[in-house]
């Protein structure tokens, strides 16, 4: 299923994209597309029973914003330099073990969002990405059979970056990936039992028109069963928690000077096959 939430920001209902493309509402189903519900084998059977004897109703897409397709998200885990093409472009060693920081849920906004270039900033970055959403509490998972049965789905993710930030300012990744706005999320989420193999998944990014970015989960370091397994060894994951699973190679910081970090103005397009397409444009804080 495909399952997205639609309306204005804090006021989003919920709703299903069908096999025809055909946007049905789910509200008079359930109240949200949320961690309760991914964990609630029940309410994903009535919206799966409802979806195919075609009691659901069409909603007008036209005018309609697109919404994060999560709602009270717990936590945004990200995993940092986990494609092999993108730790070369950077001059980065490939880690021994999965590198993690995070993002705090309030950076999650709608894939087609405005996203802001933080005051001050000069070197603001695009990372596609691949995110998992967590259907089942998670902790100490044995292997990677388990680690996948505890995924809910799947969706695209943008985790834009501030460099400067990041790398130059001291301390922790943190400053650089924490700014407002820098995890438009979606469009939709994508249930497990559609993706046959997340490590099969191409990703692509342009930056005004111009592809910069065209890499294939094939290319982790670490597969999404080995990041959802570890990960479980070090905090419990829960039910509508995130994980970003790196992105490949093609972000600015790889590139030669000058280097062509994003303005106010820019437009960011990405997909990740079988999972949708975001579209941004930037403006300043």
């Amino acid at each position: 299923m495909k399952l997205l939430r639609v309306g204005t920001a804090g006021a989003e209902r919920p709703a299903l994209l069908d096999a025809e493309g055909v946007l049905r509402d789910l509200s008079g189903v359930v109240p949200d597309i949320d961690g309760a519900l991914l964990a609630d084998d029940a309410a994903l059977g009535r919206i799966r029973t409802a979806a195919e004897a075609g009691e659901l109703p069409v909603l007008d897409a036209a005018g309609l914003r697109v919404g994060p397709p999560l709602a009270r998200i717990g936590k945004v885990v990200c995993i940092g330099l986990n494609y092999h093409d993108h730790a070369k472009e950077t001059g980065a060693e490939p880690p021994a073990e999965p590198v993690i920081f995070f993002k705090a849920a309030d950076t999650v906004v709608g894939p087609h969002d405005t996203v802001l270039v933080p005051r001050g900033s000069v070197k603001t970055d695009w990372e596609v990405e691949l995110a998992v959403v967590i259907g089942r509490t998670s902790r100490y998972l044995g292997s990677h059979e388990e680690a996948l049965a505890h995924v809910a789905g799947y969706a695209v993710a943008h985790d834009v970056s501030e460099r400067e930030f990041q790398i130059e300012r001291g301390g922790t990744w943190d400053k650089g990936k924490n700014c407002e706005t820098f995890n438009p999320l979606g469009p939709w989420l994508v249930t497990a039992d559609e993706v046959a193999d997340p490590q099969a998944l191409g990703l692509k990014l342009w930056v005004n028109g111009e592809l910069r970015q065209d890499g294939s989960t094939s290319d982790q370091i670490f597969p999404v069963a080995e990041v959802v397994r570890y990960v479980s060894q070090f905090m419990t994951l829960y039910p509508g928690d995130v994980i970003n699973t790196g992105t490949p190679a093609g972000v600015a910081l790889g590139m030669p000077e000058p280097k062509p970090f994003l303005r106010a103005g820019d437009v960011v397009e990405l997909e990740i096959e079988g999972l949708g397409r975001q579209r941004q444009v930037f403006k300043d804080a």
